[in-house]
């Protein structure tokens, strides 16, 4: 008896998952063929990435099943990188309004 290991998922989700990928994608397209501007539009274009990104990671990379020690090993080092970027973006329009201020 020939029995293969691992684990095995149905193809319906994987369908599903790649018909909610198309919806996001289509949706995302959508922010600019309405022409969305400004904060709502960065907004939504984000938003829609991070969603996508999330279920590829969660179902393709079967991350949804592993343990949660793995899980975090691979996600925290990039929201710790996001949260760096997102404190220097903070401390550089700071730092660009400081300099208008004294030196315009």
């Amino acid at each position: 008896m020939n029995h293969v290991s691992g684990q095995q998922h149905p193809i319906s989700l994987y369908l599903k998952i790649w018909g909610l990928l198309f919806v996001l994608s289509t949706m995302s397209y959508m922010v600019d063929y309405f022409h969305f501007q400004g904060y709502l539009r960065w907004t939504l274009i984000i938003t829609f990435m991070l969603l996508k990104a999330g279920l590829i990671v969660a179902v393709f990379m079967h991350m949804a099943w592993e343990r949660l020690s793995l899980v975090y090993a691979i996600l925290v080092p990039p929201l710790c990188l996001l949260v760096l970027v997102w404190l220097m973006a903070a401390e550089a329009g700071h730092t660009f309004l400081t300099r208008l201020l004294f030196f315009h």
